[in-house]
């Protein structure tokens, strides 16, 4: 079963091949990117609808290099490794791709995704990327956060700050 998993893994040569074939058969690929350290019911929810908006999703995952400079010397907390394999175990993600950079603008222009969604705290002209989807005929979208639930809620928790 983990092999299974694993093998929705991918690095972008291989990710790139897999969405073209997925376009080929007319499948609306979505994407979207985050950290996603600590995965919980908030992630799971944004995850689930962003599905929702095409036939396949695939989630850009900042790798822990680029998770420690956007969040800072203690992130993350779980490897991305294991995230990775955290994200692909969701029936609702179709590809995992880790990426280096501080955001995923290479990959969404390397890859040709359909829909770009970022959750509700964005708007359209703050989204990374959005201009690159549009410009080739993709579209983005906002969904909503489950309220009460983020990385950093949950990381102040565990070291007794809340």
């Amino acid at each position: 079963m983990i092999d299974l998993i694993r093998q929705k893994i991918l690095d972008v040569s291989n990710a790139q091949r897999q969405l073209s074939a997925w376009q080929l058969l007319s499948q609306k690929v979505v994407f979207t990117n985050g950290c996603f350290d600590l995965i919980h019911p908030g992630h799971m929810q944004y995850l689930a609808e962003a599905r929702a908006l095409g036939h396949r999703l695939v989630i850009g995952l900042n790798s822990d290099a680029s998770t420690k400079r956007l969040k800072g010397e203690n992130r993350p907390i779980v490897n991305q490794n294991a995230r990775a394999l955290l994200l692909a175990s969701f029936s609702f993600v179709d590809m995992v791709v880790v990426f280096e950079e501080d955001t995923p603008l290479n990959l969404i222009s390397a890859l040709g995704i359909d829909v770009l969604v970022k959750g509700g705290d964005y708007k359209i002209e703050e989204v990374v990327g959005a201009k690159q989807v549009i410009d080739r005929g993709g579209t983005v979208q906002i969904v909503s956060f489950l309220p009460g639930y983020s990385t950093s809620d949950l990381e102040a928790k565990i070291k007794g700050e809340r």
